[in-house]
């Protein structure tokens, strides 16, 4: 008879299809890592295109065990736990490409993409949804305004000032900006789930609740999370390997892995926000889109600069002038677009063409 505690882990195991598939494909990965590089073709691109779908199916579930230790918690340990568990996926495999090969702008593509991706592709494509199916959507308008307003404040200081700052100087100012978006992050943190949480809520509309029927321990949710975290670490060093040599010699975009890292981390948060706009409850999309490119830029910057504080090499933050031109017109659109406390299928169109000329670029530069 099988004693109690490997039972209890079968349970457990069958209860997580995608992290054990995930495991799978690493061992796959760790298999056939050489022979993928040294044929490349279809075995390369295949492999690596299995691996990105394990990837994604861990941050769901990463996604899933946080869902159920917020409402749990409750606020503001909830938003906490939501934050930090959505940038710890885009942060790990950030820095394990980092390692890979040399790409001084993977970080500030990164967090440029998740911005597009979370702004102009979640935000426009459930604003379209929610208005063909429900005409106007309702949210409440203080919620926009506060997260345009800090997202504002937070691109300017860790994305284009760093643009005009002299090079012999960049580690005071890194230094600075790590401490500023860190105080930024904790005061929005207490004003958005203590004094003003009314700005993010819109009438009775409540969470969906994450389904536990096992009703586990806080403990396990908290294990399978960071198991699973490191899980996409080791998943992301067979991607890097993969990418480096798929890129190397081609005439792909070089900022293919910066798309993918920012579409892994925003992959759970899209399917949320849509079905929440499906259900005409739009705040919980816009509380998602302008909240996760809030995090990414207060949160991942912070990690990234010191990160290269302590390794003592500048990573380039500064913007582009096409990235800075985009994420203006960005910014530009969503003021225009969330300053009335509802949002319409044309509004989502004006996103989605943002979006599409993001994709385009990404392609042509």
């Amino acid at each position: 008879m099988m004693p109690a505690y490997l039972q209890s882990a079968v349970r457990h195991a069958k209860s997580e299809p995608p992290i054990v598939i995930a495991l799978v494909v690493l061992i796959l990965g760790l298999l056939l890592e050489h022979s993928a590089v040294e044929h490349g073709g279809l075995l390369l691109w295949g492999l690596l295109l299995v691996i990105l779908v394990a990837i994604i199916g861990v941050a769901f579930r990463i996604s899933h065990h946080a869902e159920v230790l917020a409402l749990r918690l409750g606020e503001p340990y909830g938003t906490l736990i939501l934050t930090i568990a959505a940038v710890s996926v885009e942060v790990v495999i950030l820095v394990v490409l980092l390692q890979g090969a040399p790409n001084p702008t993977l970080a500030r593509d990164t967090v440029y993409a998740a911005v597009m991706l979370d702004i102009n592709g979640i935000l426009g494509i459930a604003a379209l949804i929610g208005g063909l199916r429900h005409g106007e959507t309702p949210y409440n308008v203080d919620s926009a305004s506060a997260f345009i307003a800090m997202l504002l404040v937070a691109i300017g200081i860790g994305m284009f000032i760093p643009d005009f700052v002299p090079e012999e100087r960049w580690q005071i100012y890194s230094a600075f900006s790590v401490g500023i978006m860190a105080l930024m992050y904790l005061a929005f943190l207490r004003l958005q789930t203590v004094e003003h949480r009314q700005f993010f809520e819109y009438g009775a509309q409540a969470e969906e609740e994450a389904h536990d029927q096992a009703h586990s321990p806080n403990a396990l949710h908290i294990g399978v999370m960071i198991g699973a975290i490191v899980l996409v670490g080791l998943l992301s060093e067979v991607l890097s390997v993969l990418l480096d040599a798929g890129l190397a010699g081609s005439s792909l975009p070089k900022s293919i892995p910066a798309v993918l890292v920012a579409l892994i981390s925003a992959s759970p948060e899209l399917l949320t926000a849509l079905k929440a706009a499906y259900h005409n409850r739009m705040q919980t999309t816009v509380n998602i889109a302008l909240g996760a490119s809030l995090a990414t830029v207060l949160l991942t910057l912070p990690v990234i600069e010191t990160i290269a504080l302590i390794t003592g090499e500048r990573i380039v933050m500064a913007l582009t002038p096409v990235q800075a031109g985009m994420l203006l017109l960005t910014l530009l659109a969503a003021m225009n677009n969330l300053h009335d406390g509802e949002t319409n299928a044309i509004e989502g169109i004006s996103h989605l063409a943002l979006f599409a000329t993001f994709v385009a670029l990404v392609f042509v530069q």
